[in-house]
C-alpha cells in the first residue's frame, strides 16, 4: 500500500499545497511550527476519520477560509483510490472514494492502513488506561469495520446510561428498568469488542517481545486487563456481571464497569513497566509495540500500512534510530524533522522542505 499524491487546500496553514510522494522514503523537513505534522494529520484523516490531536474539526480550517478540502490518491495491491474530503464550518465532514460518496466511518477505515509514531506514543506505556484503549481501537478499526461499528454503538448506548445513572441518583433511586435495557445493549456489543481487544493483544504479543529482544536483549509482555472477568466474555455472562452491580453504579450515578475501562497491562523483564520500566524501557516497549502493530496489518491485510514518522527519530539514540531504519527501510514512510541528517535515505527517497505553510 503506498500513497501518490495528497492535495489540500485551506487545511490548517495551508492555503494550496500538492505532494507527491516517493513509494518508499519521504522527509518533510523545515524548522518547528512551520506545517509539517499537518501532512501527517491529512493523511491521517483519511484512515482513521479522524485528527490525531483536534479536538474538533473546525480547528482544521484555515483562519479566513470557508470550509477545508483534501484530496488523497492511493493504492494498494487489488486497485487505485482517489479520495476527496470536505471539512465545513459546522464541523461535518463529507468523503468520497472513487467518487462514491461515503456515509459512515467505519467504510472509510477500511481503504488506507497507516501507523502513526510519534513522541507520544510513551503514553501507551506510561500514559493513562485511555491512551493504551486508543492504541488498540485505532489498529483494530483500520482491520474491521464491525469493530469500529460496535465501538460507536457501545458509547452511544454508554452514554445513555450514564445519563439514567445520574438522574436515579439524584432522585436516590438504586433501580430502574430502563437499565436493564442499556446493560443489554452494552452486553452484546461489549462482548464483541472485548473478544477483539484480547485476540489482537494475543497476535502482537509474540512480535513486540521479538522486537524488544532485537533492540534491547529484554523480555515484553502484554496482558489484555478487561474491567469485566468472565469467563468466555459471552454477552449473557456479561450481563449478568452488570446486573449485579447496578445498585452501586446507580449509588456512584456512573458506570463503573465495561469495556471503557479495560487496559493493558506492559512488563519488562518481568516487571511492571508503567511503575518500574526506566523511561528508555519504556520507550522500547512503545517502539516495539508499534512495529509489531504494523507486523499485525500486514499479517491480516496482506501488504505494509503507510508509516508515519511524526519527529520520532530526535527522541531515539542511535541504536534505536538504526534498528527502526532497517525495519522501515522497504516500506512506504513519511518522516518530519527538523534535520534531514538524522534520516537514513536512499535513491529513492524525496524531500519536502516545508515553510510556513507552503511546500518549497
Amino acid at each position: 500500500m503506498h500513497i501518490e499524491r495528497l492535495k489540500l487546500r485551506d487545511f490548517r496553514n495551508y492555503e494550496n499545497a500538492e505532494l507527491e510522494f516517493s513509494p518508499l522514503t519521504n522527509v518533510i523537513y523545515g524548522d518547528n511550527a512551520q506545517g509539517k505534522t499537518n501532512i501527517l494529520e491529512a493523511v491521517y484523516l483519511f484512515a482513521q476519520g479522524r485528527s490525531h490531536r483536534a479536538k474538533s474539526d473546525k480547528e482544521l480550517i484555515r483562519f479566513g477560509g470557508s470550509c477545508a478540502r483534501l484530496g488523497l490518491d492511493f493504492s494498494d495491491s487489488r486497485r487505485s483510490y482517489s479520495c476527496e474530503m470536505k471539512i465545513s464550518h459546522n464541523g461535518r465532514k463529507s468523503v468520497s472514494v472513487n467518487h462514491v460518496h461515503i456515509m459512515k466511518l467505519s467504510k472509510l477505515m477500511s481503504y488506507l492502513n497507516v501507523v502513526m509514531f510519534s513522541p507520544e506514543d510513551l503514553d501507551i506505556v506510561k500514559g493513562s488506561p485511555s491512551a493504551r484503549r486508543r492504541f488498540i481501537d485505532s489498529c483494530v478499526s483500520q482491520i474491521y469495520p464491525s469493530y469500529l461499528s460496535s465501538l460507536m454503538d457501545y458509547n452511544k448506548t454508554l452514554a445513555q446510561k450514564n445519563s439514567l445513572l445520574k438522574l436515579m441518583r439524584s432522585k436516590s433511586k438504586r433501580t430502574d428498568p430502563t437499565l436493564s435495557v442499556w446493560n443489554g445493549q452494552l452486553a452484546e456489543e461489549g462482548s464483541r469488542i472485548m473478544r477483539f481487544r484480547a485476540d489482537f493483544i494475543e497476535l502482537i504479543n509474540a512480535t513486540a517481545a521479538a522486537i524488544q529482544s532485537e533492540i534491547s536483549g529484554e523480555t515484553l509482555a502484554l496482558r489484555y486487563m478487561p474491567s469485566i472477568k468472565t469467563e468466555s466474555m459471552t454477552a449473557e455472562e456479561i450481563f449478568e456481571y452488570l446486573s449485579e452491580r447496578e445498585g452501586r453504579e446507580a449509588d456512584m450515578g456512573s458506570s463503573m464497569y465495561g469495556v471503557q475501562r479495560d487496559d493493558i497491562e506492559i512488563f519488562v523483564n518481568g516487571r511492571e513497566a508503567k511503575l518500574f520500566g526506566s523511561q528508555g524501557q519504556q520507550r522500547t516497549a512503545a517502539l516495539s509495540m508499534k512495529i509489531a502493530q504494523s507486523e499485525y496489518i500486514k499479517n491480516i491485510k496482506g501488504e505494509y500500512p503507510v508509516l508515519l514518522l511524526d519527529d520520532i527519530m530526535s527522541e531515539l539514540d542511535i541504536h534505536r534510530r538504526m534498528y527502526l531504519s532497517e525495519r522501515i527501510r522497504d516500506k512506504q514512510v513519511l518522516i518530519t524533522s527538523t534535520d534531514t541528517d538524522l534520516i537514513d535515505k536512499n535513491t529513492d527517497t524525496r524531500l519536502f522542505r516545508i515553510e510556513n505553510g507552503k511546500v518549497m
